[in-house]
């Protein structure tokens, strides 16, 4: 099990699945989750619109179509409203669903923007708190992913993961 803090655009990563920062109608939308849908292409969009949409804190599966990743699992994270509308156990969910998932769908290779960092406005401090020890704990139990990519395009997002990535690992 490794973890990897990359600086660049997670739809360029070669990798089993990355995961998708989606809205509730995984009908693309802006930052990431627009992105992945350009990327993808339209069969992307037609097979997001067969899931149904998707509740905060689930995960669901698609293809990657024109994208090098195999697959998308495509998560909605919470809008931050303060922090008192359980928004980090929200978030916390995010990543444990997309994890299991990925188990459930033989992944191997993951690659996961910072969820609700963007235009849902959740502190970055916390979000990377919550999405680092929730992985690398889950990792720990978990054997059946190999590598686990946290890819941002921002360069404050990416020293705060790869601080964080660093401290959770001398601090085992």
């Amino acid at each position: 099990m490794s973890v990897e803090v990359i600086l660049g655009d997670i739809t360029t990563l070669k990798t089993d699945a990355i995961v998708n920062a989606a809205n509730r109608s995984l009908l693309g939308g802006g930052g990431v989750d627009g992105a992945i849908h350009r990327a993808a292409g339209d069969k992307l969009d037609k097979a997001c619109k067969k899931l149904g949409g998707c509740n905060i804190g689930d995960a669901k599966l698609t293809k990657g179509y024109n994208l090098p990743a195999k697959y998308v699992i495509h998560t909605v994270g919470p809008v931050w409203q303060g922090g008192g509308s359980n928004e980090e156990s929200q978030l916390k969910q995010c990543y444990l669903s997309s994890l299991g998932l990925a188990v459930l769908s033989g992944i191997k290779t993951l690659a996961f923007p910072a969820i609700s960092c963007g235009i849902y406005r959740f502190p970055p401090e916390r979000a990377v708190l919550i999405a680092v020890s929730t992985v690398m704990g889950f990792l720990k139990r978990n054997t059946d992913i190999e590598k686990v990519y946290f890819v941002l395009i921002d360069e404050h997002l990416y020293n705060l993961y790869k601080d964080t990535v660093e401290d959770y690992e001398k601090n085992k």
